[in-house]
Order: structure tokens, then C-alpha cells, then sequence
């Protein structure tokens, strides 16, 4: 029996690596602003800490070593992000940001050797990056009510509609495009189909950008509103088979997931990290916030919730490694989905509050992280659609029991406890019978 809580040793010094590189190089350099995300910075204080972790073997380690990446396990995956969770710029110095570390997992998968040596290596060297243009203004994330159609037309794809929400679709080279290509199939899931788009390609238009959260200027932000207009493409820019665009995404979006859970972790423990350092060092007129017993119970509550939040991500981690199949761990990847957001939410709010006015402050994390909160409840599917899928894959368990009264009902397992140890209730009221008897007689 295997059951151990410990990492190994060998794997702990990689760890111990990367929180020296986050603390001191990651962590300084996002101070930077929009100096350090600028092409001028991306070559000054981005490439040279990308080419140290390559050096130090730790780049893209999501992926297989065909790839160029380490092929680690989830459970390892989880260990690193919950460090790189920490900080904003992190995935992209480790090779594992989102879209492109997604984006990059299913061109890597469905991809022709063509789309592979046009996109996958170029994303995986981080030399370019990469859309994920899904979700619709009209229809969310609900692939079954997307209007976007790709038509052929010879041997082109004529593709008209608009995409809501396509992250970094301005910085990119290519779109990952979801279209519907068969409207009428009988199998609502085979409607939809994949297609690379490269986002120069003429009609292609990107509306607007917007920004996630308060603040800021109409128009500004990272994520596009993106129109297609009569955009031509070439029949070989679909990626993986004609209406799989559902099955595609399964892989990605089942990985994603974890993957955000994993990094939410980080930040997690890092709001709890700041609470309590804020609870030990400010003072009252009563002494210090940490004295408090109100505080106390925030930090206990809060401890208990992302300690407990961060075992689930793990062993959620470790059932994939063992299963080596999402799908067998549909369950368990919904449940830390769900819990996700709140506790994030929670955690965050607390650690604002206990800050006071400098906590709502924009000189303070944790608004943003408030925000990045609310953003888990709805990326990647919202979280309601994952408290269905875990109730029905808890629920498929259980039988009907259809009795007049439940099979549970104490009287019914009183009365066959009885006819089941009905001799040994015999023995027992005869030997009590006896005790009386001579009792009576002494």
C-alpha cells in the first residue's frame, strides 16, 4: 500500500529551484509594468529567464519529451504551479502560459505535420503565440448554440461570425477557431469543427479589446472581440477531423482546467500568506490584529479552506497520472472547478479586508485577485455546469430504491438486525432471564 504525503528529493530540489527564481527574478520583474511585456522587454528580462529555465530542464513541462518539455505527471505539474501561481509572469517564463500551452497540447495531438512545423514549434519555443477563438456574445461557452458557420466552397472554407473572449488574439499568429461546419447532423456533438487561422488572413477583424475587471479605457484589455468576414481558408486548416471539434476540446479544456486549479493554489496561499503577515504586524488600540479572535477565525478558516482545496487538487492530479485518462477523472477535475472560485474568493476578500483601505487600494493585489476569482467561476465553463457534472457522476453510483419506505428507514434495519441475530438475542434474554431468577431466589 502506497500512501505518502512527501515529495521526492530529488524533485523537492528542482522546487526549491524554482522558488529562488521566482523570488528573486520572477516576482522583481512584474513590478515592471507593461515594461517588461513591451518587445524591447520580452528580449531584455523575458527570453533570459526563459533560456535559465530550459538550461535548468523545467520548460513546457506539460508536454512529452518529443515535444520538448519534461513530461512530468500532473502530480508533479501541481507542485511546480502552485509556486508559479504566485505570479502573473510565470507561465510565460516556464513555457506554460495560457491559451498557447493548451492550444499547443491539441495541435500537438490533431495537428498534420504541415500545422505542426507552422505553429506547434514556433508556440512551444515561445516565439509566437497563439488565440483561443470560442466562445460567442451570443451563446458563451455552450458550443451547441454557436453561430459562427464554416461553408465550403470548392476546396476553401468560407467562415463568417463573431468570437467573444479571444485572449491575446491581438498579439497572436493564429486563431484556434471553432465554427459549425455540419449544422444538420443527427449528433448535436459532431456539429462544430476546429480550424487554424492565421490572424493576418484577410477578414479577419478584431473589433475591440476588453479588459477583465473595473477601470481602465473602453477598448483597452486582452481580450478580443473578433469578427470573421468571408475569411478564406484552405481545406488542410482544419485541425483533426470534420465536426471532432467537441472531442478536441475535451482534451484541452480537462487539462486546462486542472492547470488553472493548480496555479489557483499559488494564489491562494499567497493572500494567506499576506493576511497573516498584515494580522501579526498591525496594531490596535487593543494590540495587534493577530490578538483578535475574530482575525484568528478568518486565518483558521481560511488555512482550512486552501489547505483542504490544495488536497484536492493533488489527489485530483494523482488520479490522472494513475488513469492516464480525463475522462476517468470527470468527476473529481468538476469538483476542484467548482470549489476553485470560491475558495479564491473567500481567501481574497478576507486578506483585503484585514488590509483595510490600503486593501482595496490598487497598490494591493488582492482586488485583482477578486476579480481573477469571479474570472475562474466563468473560464473554462461556468461554474454551474460543473456542479451538474459532478452531482450526475456522483449520482450514477446509486440505485433507485422505490420502496413505500427507504431501505434505510431504522425501523426496516432494526427489524432485520433482529431476524439476523435472533439466536444471539435469545441466548442473551435467556442468560438475563437466569440473572433474574436467581436474584430472586438468593
Amino acid at each position: 500500500m502506497a500512501w505518502d504525503f512527501e515529495t521526492d528529493p530529488e524533485f523537492q530540489k528542482k522546487l526549491d529551484w524554482i522558488e529562488d527564481l521566482m523570488r528573486e527574478e520572477v516576482e522583481p520583474l512584474s513590478h515592471l509594468g507593461m515594461a517588461a511585456w513591451s518587445s524591447q522587454g520580452r528580449e531584455k528580462f523575458i527570453k533570459p529567464l526563459q533560456q535559465k529555465v530550459k538550461d535548468a530542464g523545467l520548460w513546457a513541462c506539460h508536454l512529452g519529451p518529443e515535444l520538448g518539455g519534461q513530461g512530468f505527471g500532473q502530480l508533479k505539474l501541481a507542485l511546480m504551479n502552485e509556486k508559479l501561481g504566485r505570479n502573473g509572469l510565470a507561465p510565460l517564463i516556464f513555457g506554460c502560459q495560457a491559451p498557447d500551452s493548451g492550444n499547443a497540447e491539441i495541435i500537438a495531438h490533431y495537428g498534420t505535420e504541415a500545422q505542426k512545423e507552422k505553429y506547434l514549434w514556433p508556440l512551444l519555443n515561445g516565439e509566437i503565440r497563439s488565440a483561443f477563438s470560442m466562445s460567442e456574445p451570443t451563446g458563451g461557452s455552450d458550443p451547441l448554440t454557436f453561430r459562427t458557420r464554416a461553408v465550403l466552397d470548392g476546396n476553401e472554407w468560407v467562415i463568417n461570425g463573431e468570437k467573444w473572449f479571444s485572449t491575446n488574439a491581438q498579439h497572436s499568429k493564429v486563431l484556434v477557431l471553432y465554427a459549425v461546419t455540419d449544422p444538420d447532423a443527427k449528433d448535436p456533438y459532431r456539429r462544430t469543427s476546429i480550424f487554424l487561422v492565421p490572424t493576418d488572413t484577410p477578414g479577419v477583424e478584431i473589433i475591440r479589446n476588453v479588459a477583465v475587471g473595473a477601470g481602465g479605457t473602453i477598448g483597452g484589455g486582452n481580450e478580443s472581440y473578433v469578427r470573421y468576414n468571408n475569411v478564406r481558408l484552405p481545406y488542410d486548416a482544419l485541425l483533426g477531423d470534420r465536426g471532432a471539434a467537441f472531442v478536441i476540446a475535451q482534451v484541452r479544456l480537462g487539462g486546462g482546467r486542472v492547470h488553472h486549479a493548480m496555479r489557483t493554489v499559488g494564489a491562494c496561499r499567497h493572500a494567506l500568506d499576506l493576511m497573516c503577515r498584515r494580522a501579526v504586524s498591525r496594531t490596535t488600540r487593543d494590540g495587534r490584529l493577530s490578538d483578535l479572535q475574530m482575525v484568528q477565525e478568518q486565518i483558521a478558516d481560511s488555512w482550512i479552506a486552501v489547505e483542504s482545496f490544495r488536497l484536492l487538487v493533488l489527489r485530483t492530479a494523482w488520479l490522472i497520472d494513475k488513469h492516464k485518462d480525463y475522462n476517468k477523472v470527470r468527476k473529481d477535475i468538476a469538483a476542484i472547478k467548482v470549489a476553485m472560485p470560491k475558495v479564491y474568493h473567500d481567501v481574497a476578500t478576507k486578506a483585503a479586508h484585514l488590509h483595510g483601505a490600503l486593501g482595496v487600494s490598487n497598490e494591493m493585489p488582492f482586488m485583482h485577485m477578486v476579480n481573477s476569482a469571479l474570472v475562474m467561476g466563468i473560464a473554462d465553463g461556468p461554474t454551474e455546469v460543473h456542479k451538474v457534472t459532478l452531482a450526475k457522476q456522483v449520482l450514477k453510483d446509486y440505485q433507485p430504491d422505490n420502496d413505500l419506505f427507504p431501505s434505510y428507514h431504522i425501523p426496516k434495519l432494526r427489524d432485520e438486525a433482529q431476524k439476523r441475530f435472533a439466536k444471539e438475542l435469545e441466548e442473551i434474554k435467556a442468560h438475563y432471564a437466569g440473572r433474574r431468577r436467581e436474584a430472586e431466589t438468593a
